[in-house]
């Protein structure tokens, strides 16, 4: 259940009671909490981690390796296997990197026609370096992966499987469990890589659930700062990839001619960490913990159906809801508007602070399968209510009014 007053706890509406923020597959609002998290860090420590011996810097250590504990927690898997990024992209290019000693010619990497950027170009970039193949799963009308589509692209010569748990377009969540037993029963050896940005925080993640090997999620996509990012990795195959980068805190004996590195994850986990964001993101999984992943998944998805059913009823034939699947599994709805460029939408909107995205999402592969320059694109979360789905329907009107005239 979401508490009623929910909004009180996002200082941001405080500043800016008329927007409408349904943008939040970008980035979601800050609560309070979190902000205060992040501040405290300053006032009351604001000393480096794994390095001083005087009781500040002791203590903001402790803490900061609480937070991953924390965060092992979350997942469901060990604190040796998370290690702190910046982001999901920092991770994902964090693992085409490290992996790289493991592609050979004639190999190939699997991906989808959904991902992100972020878990398209590392990968692509990866095979041309490598001499190998770059396999490209098709996806449904929904906008998921069919793990029977999947399998004929995995065969013995697969090294990676990465994929997306929710499409940032779509919004549809993929079946993370199935495809992963799938591509493992075909080649027990492949690394499968799960990008989870659009997922932490929304729906339910188990790492020993879904079994997969590599998962990455950015902090700002689930009410954290930003600047923090986690990858996930089990330990056995962490433990076995090179450094990403070198430099301080990372390495146990730097004057030999081969240097000894720290275990994992502070292996990958060179110079001074964005301590305060850790603290942040500590604090935003409090709050998705002080509501329940499952409410929070429940609220989006029925503001998304509601926001679909209420979209086709105003507009009709004219507008193009991209997925054919009326009930909602996430806060995220893509959509045309017959005749108006999404980029004008959103900034007809935004000058009447109903804040949506409009372009490409950063999923240029996806939108050319659709023959599509662009979509429009509203993304609910805790902040939001029916009367957000009204504000947009009359102001999309106000656009349409707008190209009438």
């Amino acid at each position: 259940m979401i508490p009623e007053n929910i909004r009180k706890e996002f200082p941001i509406f405080d500043n800016r009671p008329e927007m409408t923020y349904l943008d939040s597959a970008a980035t979601a609002l800050t609560p309070a909490p979190v902000i205060e998290a992040v501040s405290t860090y300053y006032r009351e420590l604001s000393a480096n981690v794994g390095r001083g011996l005087y009781p500040t810097a002791e203590e903001t250590t402790a803490r900061f390796e609480s937070v991953r504990e924390r965060i092992s927690r979350f997942l469901n898997t060990s604190s040796d296997e998370i290690v702190f990024t910046r982001n999901s992209t920092e991770g994902l290019n964090l693992l085409a990197a490290t992996l790289a000693d493991r592609i050979e010619e004639g190999d190939n990497i699997v991906i989808t026609a959904l991902e992100h950027h972020s878990n398209f170009l590392p990968w692509k970039r990866l095979t041309k370096r490598c001499g190998a193949e770059l396999r490209i799963v098709p996806f449904e009308k929904d906008g998921s992966i069919h793990p029977d589509t999947a399998r004929s692209f995995v065969d013995s010569r697969t090294k990676i499987f990465a994929f997306s748990a929710i499409s940032n377009v779509f919004g549809t969540p993929n079946d993370v469990s199935t495809i992963v037993r799938t591509a493992k029963a075909l080649n027990p050896d492949i690394l499968t890589v799960i990008d989870a940005a659009q997922a932490i925080g929304h729906m339910q993640v188990d790492i020993q659930e879904w079994n997969c090997d590599f998962l990455a999620f950015s902090g700002h996509k689930c009410f954290g700062p930003t600047g923090v990012g986690i990858l996930f990795g089990k330990h056995d195959i962490l433990s076995s990839l090179p450094p990403y980068q070198v430099g301080g805190g990372m390495v146990l004996d730097s004057t030999a001619d081969e240097p000894t590195y720290m275990d994992v994850p502070h292996r990958f986990e060179a110079g001074t960490p964005d301590i305060a964001s850790v603290f942040g993101l500590d604090a935003a999984l409090d709050f998705i913990d002080s509501i329940g992943v499952d409410a929070i998944h429940a609220y989006e998805s029925e503001l998304a159906t509601q926001a679909v059913s209420k979209l086709k009823k105003a507009f009709g034939d004219s507008i193009h809801i991209l997925g054919f699947n009326d009930r909602r599994e996430s806060g995220i709805v893509s959509f045309t508007l017959e005749g108006i460029h999404p980029h004008d939408i959103a900034q007809i909107l935004g000058e009447r602070d109903i804040c949506i995205r409009a372009g490409e999402h950063c999923a240029t592969p996806l939108h050319h399968v659709l023959s599509l320059p662009a979509t429009a694109r509203v993304s609910f979360s805790v902040y939001n209510t029916e009367e957000d789905i009204d504000r947009l329907i009359e102001g999309l009107k106000e656009v349409r009014s707008l190209f009438e005239n």
